[in-house]
Formats: C-alpha cells, structure tokens, sequence
C-alpha cells in the first residue's frame, strides 16, 4: 500500500472518529411529533391529571393493605393492592454480580423507596363522570381471588365505586416475564356511562446506574404501526411537545399494532396492547415529580345498564433475553419486540452475528470458546476476498526494494514519485488498494461484535475459564495483581491507574497485532513508518478497557489474520523473515529519521 493509499485510510479512521464524536456531543434534534388534539369529543374520557384521584401518583392518603406475593421460577416480588400497582419485582435469574452470594436483581420498586420504578392499570372517566367513580393510583382493591400470583396461579382485584359501577383486575403470569392484566367494568346502574382503560409504567428520576453512552439507549422505546422509536431521559426531558393536560409529551395514535415502555441496559417494563388493538401511545416527562412515563390509553368503552365490558393487556417485565424476547413475538404476534434490543446501526450484522453466537454457545457451552469459534467462522467467509488482498500484499513486499530506489531517485519531487511508483505497480501488476478491502470489511464486523458484547444480556457475566468470569468486562487482570495470581482486584476501568497497569488480555492483543502487522508492506516514509510501529503499543493501552470478550475476538482475528497471511505469501514465494522483521524496524527506523532530519 502506497503512501496515497495509506493517508486515505488514516483519513477515513479519523472521519469516522471525528463522525461518531459529533454525533454524541451533539445529537441530530427529535423529529417532531404530532401535537394532539386539545379539545376532546364531549363523550370523551377527561384527561390524565398527575396528582388527580384517577390518574394520580400521590398516595399520601391511601390505606395500607397487605401485599400479594409474586412467586414463579423467574421472578419473585409482590402487588400493592393500593391502586393495584406491580411495584416490587426481582429477577431470581441474576445477580447483581459475579459473586455467587450476591443478591439478586431488583427490577421494580414501589413509590415509597428512591428510584421508584412500577406499573399500574386504572381508567379514565367519561365526561359524565369524575375521577372519584375510577380506579386509580390510590384505589384500595380487595382480592377476590387467589392469594399468590405465580404461573397458572390467576389473582383477581375488586372495587366498587359505589355508584353502579364494579370494576375487576385480574393479573396473570406465564413461565418467564409476561404479565396478562384483564380489566373489566359492570354497570350495575341505570345510566350508560363511558371509560377509558389505560396501563402505565412510571419510573422516578433517571437511574443511578445509567451507563449513558452513545451506543447503548436507555430510556423510553416504542414500537407503533412498524415504527421503532428510542428516546432518550434527555430528550423526553426536553421535549417541546404536549399531551391533553398540557405536560410535554409524545402522542401518537397507533392503529393496529404496537408497545412501548422503558428499557435498560439488560431489563425492561413494556405495555403490550392485543396485537390489532388500537391505542394511544403517549410518553411524557412530568418535571414537578421528575417523573418519566409510557402510558397506553385505549378507546373508550361504552358499557349500558346490566352490561358488562372488559379489555386485555399485556406487560412485560423482566430480562431482555434473545430467546424469549423471539418467542414472544412470533408466539403472541408482537410487531418488532425483538428491537427491544438495541441492535444499532449495523442492526443487519449484529442480528445474525449474535444469532450464530448464541447458536454456537449452545453447542459449546462457553461463550468465551464461543467468540473464538464464531471469529473462525467469520474468518473462514471473508478468505476468499482476503485471498487477493494477501497475494497482493506478498507483491508488495517483493517490490518494497524496488520502491526505496525509486524514492531516493525522486527525492522531495512527489509528483514523479507518484508517476514512477504508479509505472511499477503496472509493470508488476500489483493493486496497492487491495490490501485495504480487508480492513474497510472488518470496521463493521468489529462495531456490530463490539455492539452485541456490549448489550446482550447473554454475556452479561458470561464465563470463560479461571479469572475470566464476565466477558462483557474489562480484563480483570493486571500488572498490579501478577495477572490474576495475587488475591486482590485489578485498578478500576475508570482509574488513570488501568491504562498503566493493563491486563493480559491487552498485551496479547498488542503483541498479535505487531506480528501481523508485520507481514504488511512497510510504508516508505519515515514518518508514517513509526506511526504503524507503534500503533500495536498505542491500542493495547487504549483498548485496556473495553469489554474482554471483545478484545479476545480481536486477538483470535489477529491470529488467524496471520496465519492466513503468512500461509499466503509462503505460497506466492515470498518468505517473511519475522524476527528479522522485528529485530531491525527500528534500525530501519533510525537511519531514515537522521536522514530526514539532515535533509532539513
């Protein structure tokens, strides 16, 4: 690769960097939403108040009721019957760490602890009533049935207003992370009366452990009528749009198919209306309580004297596992649930890269063995482009005498070195270009596997072999602690001591890297020549921090990069000198810098 060829690439890494930088410091602004209407229909439901009876989120005044267990395989918690909120959740699954005696994770928490996070189903009264005559946040259900929800286990929740109307709850749970929430009214009255059922997923303040970074989204996601939308607690904070009560909001009237919730990094709470049902999907920041909600407001209900009415609604709740999150939208028909995840923009490569990793996993049972399968395989599919780009590499370095004569003879003359090195690469027929298709296809393939570590719950304290037991952390060897050998732990991935003290895994990606590099054609110019010898050294201190299972798909690729490179250029006849290679790069280096200098 000529000297052209290698500042376009370096060009093109620095374009990309300067791309990825702007983007994050500043983001392209929301696209607008459509305002909702302000005047409703007179037999319209009233509007959701925050602090209203129906609607409301102050439970000052509420009675205490005795809570109702939640107990399945999965998950283990408890329902408030004041307002009949599912607010107490953990996930028995995982632990907060990789400690065996770590506590589980704590998902939902009710309202009278700090980062409240729940789910709550009320409706909204018709003009010919008041907030008074609906369940709400505060409403003290009764149960009716069942004294512990679990799998096959239904509970049902009663309220009567006390003016004709008698409303029911009944919450149900499958075998993982779906909840089944049928909400029904019987007008035992003589007037017809009108209502609206709405579920809500309320989360207080934005939580502590929120990663904010630009690659990951945490916060508010939809998904309606096809469309996938992820917004930010930034932007849904700073969202100039309004719902019916005037509270900055997004509304948006989905006709057939959808969902919407708040997500993390690894869990999520998602209302799930009935595949075809219509609904309002609103979510909205209520800056007097630093509240974040997705709510999911049906049509109205017309119930007559002696009838009765009910609808049924889904949520979820729990750990975004791959498989599940799949079978749930191919099993129950929910449009793009598997977008719960957060794919990114290579969402075409990292769909399939982790499909075929989680494949191999469940051969192999490791993750760790896994990745360095999956880069076999990975490797395997690009040989053939990489045949080409080898061959000509080994050309290259065959003409890398040839080069040096024709710069000394052009000297600081650019224009006839470009000539003559363009007369050689001809007369050879050699494409310098070639060697870079390799790299241009692996910038991707290393976002998209850099992107499924990252995310997926599934290596999420993924296991590899001895001190390795998180693969989606850094590595937790060091210098500071003999590589794992002494008993206490490496420098905090945030300390300035972790780009001193690096781990194992970082060195040989540093070491893998220098011998690749090493079979590549050393650029002519001095300069340039001492950026790539040290390049190796700079990304093993840079790279330090990244998640291990990633740097260990960087070494598996370094070393099958090459051995195929090495194996090529034996057959084409050009046989590397490696430890010469090694040995005299800086010699190399020396003599063309003194020379540069005198030519100065």
């Amino acid at each position: 690769m000529d000297e052209q060829n290698r500042n376009l690439l370096l060009a093109f890494a620095l374009s990309l960097l300067v791309l990825v930088g702007w983007m994050w410091m500043f983001p392209p602004p929301e696209p607008p939403v459509q305002q909702a209407a302000q005047e409703e229909q007179q037999d319209a439901p009233a509007a959701i108040d925050d602090v209203a009876p129906g609607g409301g989120l102050d439970t000052a005044d509420a009675p205490t009721l005795p809570r109702i267990p939640i107990d399945t395989p999965l998950l283990e918690g408890s329902i408030n019957p004041v307002g009949g909120r599912i607010d107490d959740l953990s996930l028995r699954g995982y632990r907060e760490t990789t400690a065996p005696d770590s506590d589980i994770v704590e998902f939902l928490r009710p309202d009278t602890r700090s980062e409240a996070f729940y789910a709550l189903y009320g409706w909204r009264p018709g003009r010919d009533l008041d907030w008074d005559a609906v369940p709400g946040a505060a409403t003290p259900w009764q149960v009716v049935e069942g004294d512990v929800l679990s799998t096959g286990q239904p509970v049902t929740l009663e309220w009567d207003n006390g003016q004709g109307l008698r409303f029911l709850q009944r919450f149900e749970i499958d075998d993982a992370y779906m909840f089944s929430v049928t909400q029904s009214v019987e007008n035992t009255g003589d007037a017809t009366t009108r209502l609206a059922p709405y579920g809500l997923i309320s989360r207080h303040g934005e939580p502590s452990d929120l990663e904010n970074f630009f690659i990951l989204h945490e916060g508010i996601i939809k998904v309606t009528d096809g469309t996938l939308t992820e917004d930010s607690y930034r932007n849904v904070r700073n969202n100039r749009f309004s719902d019916r009560e005037g509270t900055p909001a997004s509304v948006i009237d989905v006709t057939e198919n959808g969902w919407l919730g708040i997500t993390d990094k690894y869990w999520m709470a998602a209302l799930v209306p009935q595949p075809g049902q219509p609904f309002t999907a609103v979510s909205r920041h209520v800056p007097s309580r630093d509240l974040f909600q997705t709510r999911a407001d049906l049509p109205t209900i017309v119930v007559g004297p002696g009838e009765r009415d009910e609808v049924t609604t889904m949520l979820f709740a729990g750990a975004k596992e791959w498989s599940t999150i799949r079978g749930y939208e191919r099993a129950l028909g929910i449009d793009r649930f598997i977008d719960a995840i957060d794919w990114g923009w290579f969402f075409f490569l990292t769909k399939p890269i982790f499909a075929t990793l989680y494949f191999i996993n469940g051969l192999i049972g490791n993750m760790g063995w896994s990745i360095i399968t999956l880069t076999v395989m990975i490797k395997a599919l690009l040989l053939p482009l990489a045949w080409k780009s080898y061959v000509s590499m080994a050309k290259m370095k065959e003409l890398q005498p040839e080069m040096l004569k024709i710069k000394e003879r052009a000297g600081d003359d650019r224009q006839k070195l470009q000539q003559e090195m363009m007369a050689l690469y001809k007369e050879k027929k050699v494409n310098p270009a070639a060697g870079c298709l390799p790299i241009l296809l692996q910038i991707p393939i290393f976002f998209s596997l850099y992107k499924v570590i990252f995310v997926t719950l599934e290596l999420r304290h993924a296991p590899w072999f001895g001190v390795f037991q998180d693969l989606s952390a850094p590595d937790p060897t060091s210098i500071f602690n003999f590589f794992g050998l002494l008993p206490w732990a490496a420098p905090h991935p945030e300390s300035f001591l972790s780009l001193i003290f690096i781990g194992i895994l970082p060195i040989f990606l540093g070491v893998s890297m220098w011998f690749q590099m090493r079979l590549n054609p050393a650029p002519t110019d001095p300069i340039q020549q001492a950026v790539f010898n040290w390049m190796p050294w700079v990304f093993m201190f840079i790279l330090g921090w990244f998640a291990s299972g990633l740097i260990l798909y960087w070494i598996a690729n370094n070393v099958i990069t090459f051995s195929q490179q090495y194996a090529i250029m034996r057959m084409n006849g050009h046989k590397p000198d490696l430890v010469g290679n090694i040995l005299s790069s800086f010699k190399r280096q020396k003599p063309a810098e003194a020379k540069g200098g005198k030519d100065k």
